[in-house]
């Protein structure tokens, strides 16, 4: 009797709860649609009205036959996800498996929402609003936590500035896109770098921005708007674009318009500086809008921002609003390119260099967060867990630690040095701790109709313009106008875990140009594997407010925003830094002219040098990490 009772009470269990297989990623897409269908009730296309009276299309999956007020997960998207697909359609079945109610809602002017598009979407408002909606529903027990990766994460920023009350926390993955100005980075979104525009968001707006979009009409009810939904997704489909070629087009403000595109986002964008006011009034978090929600972010080094994620992941500790807020920041750093969290795993490739086993609980550690913010059970995501865990390369290995950098970490400077014949590969340049005596400067000719190319590093999103990762530089270093700095083999490992500083004395014959820096790690075999990059534009040196050309014999002082990373640097493995004046198609190439760069069509060849005499010295600070 007592075995048919446990029997029934088992097999009751599994009958009217719903089980979750622990390895979703092995599920095929049509497995997870056919359980979403058996654990959920789903509510398609809700139109969640805005202050303005814009409605934004939203998808409602709740846990089928649950009682009481449930949590909530939001997940806002520019993108096409009405029906569910690949990482959303993952964290979905998960979600309401685990007691969640989990939306998905499109930004304004995609797809099946109202209104007319805008970068992010409008987190402040739009945001904001649907929040309180959520809040107000029975359904709601009134806790809402923000989850996404890239686009999907980073409208939350300005959102958490906002403090609503009802977002108890989020959870931001590869996030810098919604950072405008934070601490030593003001890169709008990741407009710039140092100054220097990007090319990958001219490539991802082509994609993304349709102002002449299609719409259904206003006045259908919800019931014919499901169905009309089932057959017409209202995706438009543009004409394929060879970006290979076309990224080469001047002027660069043209770029879109010259494929026959309507004027959109690319073109209020282009012709701001990095201080222009505009960006103040979009979705972007900027560094003094306060902080206010409890925040698990997930990061990765060859990622296009991962300088402004640490910066930003350092401010919320400082600037959150309570203690709680302040104390409750953790990051999650993989040694991965753009949101590929799902790729990591034992044997890992990143670029062409091995990672060796980067696995990580990333969907465990996540609901953990979820059910201590949003459902209370503290045990599941205690307070001795490590404010940041991050992936040493090279030495490949998880590792934690309080704060970011490291504790104990110290800058280690190395200077550049040559005997004025640095160029390429084969050039006398060299990385040494003593600081020059007068030795003659290293000399370069930069012509924007020859750029040097872009060989892996951080990026996305590009269309296949670059492919990010660790790649081989020694393609690259090669060339005449790549300046190439290297240090003696190392006799021990020494850990670089936090940010990279470079100054250099630099001049030209040009009005303006640009100077790259680019850090690689030399295997005994001579295998160049790049670590990270920064590039300034010159006539920024100053300040982003304080534009200023140079002259002709001059020696100025530049220094690039940092670069952050965390390498280990084997045994008999050299430090190598790379100078030069260009790095395409990643970032937009300076035509010297000092003229406005992105409405210009024709270029000059700049004759540009960097210094180390003793008076004007280049350098970079590493931070090393005590192996103790």
């Amino acid at each position: 009797m007592l075995r048919a009772i446990s029997r029934c009470v088992l097999v009751c269990a599994l009958v009217t709860q719903p089980v979750f297989a622990q390895d979703v990623s092995n599920y095929s897409p049509e497995a997870m649609e056919r359980e979403m269908a058996r654990v959920a009730v789903s509510r398609l296309a809700v139109l969640v009205p805005m202050r303005d009276g814009v409605r934004l299309s939203t998808n409602i999956f709740m846990p089928r036959d649950a009682k009481g007020p449930l949590p909530t997960i939001l997940w806002k998207t520019p993108y096409n996800e009405h029906k569910l697909r690949g990482s959303t359609q993952r964290y979905a079945l998960e979600a309401v498996s685990r007691g969640y109610v989990f939306i998905v809602q499109n930004e304004r002017g995609r797809y099946f929402s109202e209104g007319k598009y805008e970068i992010l979407g409008k987190p402040q408002t739009d945001g904001y609003d649907t929040l309180t909606w959520i809040a107000k529903q029975d359904w709601s027990n009134g806790k809402v936590g923000t989850l996404g990766c890239s686009s999907s994460a980073e409208w939350q920023l300005a959102l958490a500035g906002m403090k609503h009350p009802a977002h108890a926390a989020m959870v931001p993955m590869s996030s810098g896109a919604g950072i405008g100005k934070v601490g030593r980075f003001q890169e709008q979104g990741n407009w710039y770098t140092g100054g220097v525009p990007r090319n990958l968001f001219f490539v991802w707006l082509y994609g993304v921005d349709n102002p002449l979009r299609a719409e259904l009409p206003h006045d259908l009810d919800e019931k014919m708007r499901v169905h009309v939904a089932q057959y017409n997704d209202l995706n438009a489909t543009k004409p394929k674009v060879d970006w290979n070629k076309q990224i080469w087009h001047l002027p660069v403000d043209q770029m879109l318009s010259s494929l026959g595109e309507p004027p959109a986002t690319f073109e209020a964008f282009i012709d701001r500086t990095p201080a222009d006011p505009g960006w103040r009034k979009g979705g972007l978090y900027h560094e003094d809008m306060g902080w206010g929600v409890p925040a698990l972010w997930f990061n990765t080094w060859y990622d296009v921002s991962i300088g402004p994620n640490l910066e930003l992941f350092n401010h919320a500790r400082k600037a959150g609003s309570t203690a709680t807020v302040r104390e409750n920041q953790y990051n999650v750093i993989a040694p991965m390119p753009h949101c590929q969290y799902n790729r990591m795993g034992p044997d890992t490739v990143v670029g062409q260099r091995p990672m060796g086993d980067t696995s990580f609980d990333v969907d465990g550690t996540i609901f953990n967060w979820f059910d201590r913010w949003l459902k209370g059970d503290v045990a599941k995501f205690p307070d001795n867990t490590p404010h940041v865990r991050y992936y040493a390369m090279g030495e490949n290995k998880w590792k934690a630690t309080a704060s970011w950098p490291p504790a104990g970490a110290k800058p280690m400077r190395f200077y550049l040095r040559s005997e004025g014949a640095a160029n390429s590969l084969w050039g006398n340049g060299r990385l040494d701790t003593a600081a020059p005596g007068k030795e003659p400067a290293d000399r370069f000719r930069y012509d924007p109709l020859n750029p040097v190319p872009t060989v892996g590093g951080g990026d996305c999103c590009n269309g296949g313009i670059v492919v990010p990762g660790a790649f081989d530089q020694r393609g690259v270093e090669a060339r005449n106008d790549v300046l190439v700095y290297t240090s003696e083999p190392l006799k021990a490992p020494i850990e670089v875990s936090g940010f990279i500083d470079a100054a250099l004395s630099v001049s030209s014959s040009a009005k303006d140009t640009d100077f790259a820096v680019k850090i690689v790690d030399v295997a005994p075999d001579g295998t160049a594997w790049i670590i990270g990059d920064t590039i300034m534009r010159a006539r920024y040196r100053a300040g982003y407010d304080k534009p200023a050309m140079m002259e002709a014999g001059k020696t100025y002082t530049i220094k690039p925003t940092p670069i952050a990373t965390s390498i280990q640097f084997q045994a008999g493995h050299r430090i190598r830094v790379e100078v030069t004046s260009s790095n395409f198609p990643k970032f937009v190439r300076n035509l010297n002219t000092g003229g406005p760069n992105e409405s210009e069509s024709k270029g000059v060849v700049a004759e540009n040098a960097v210094h180390h005499d003793g008076a004007n010295l280049s350098y970079i600070d590493l931070p090393v990490v005590d192996p103790r």
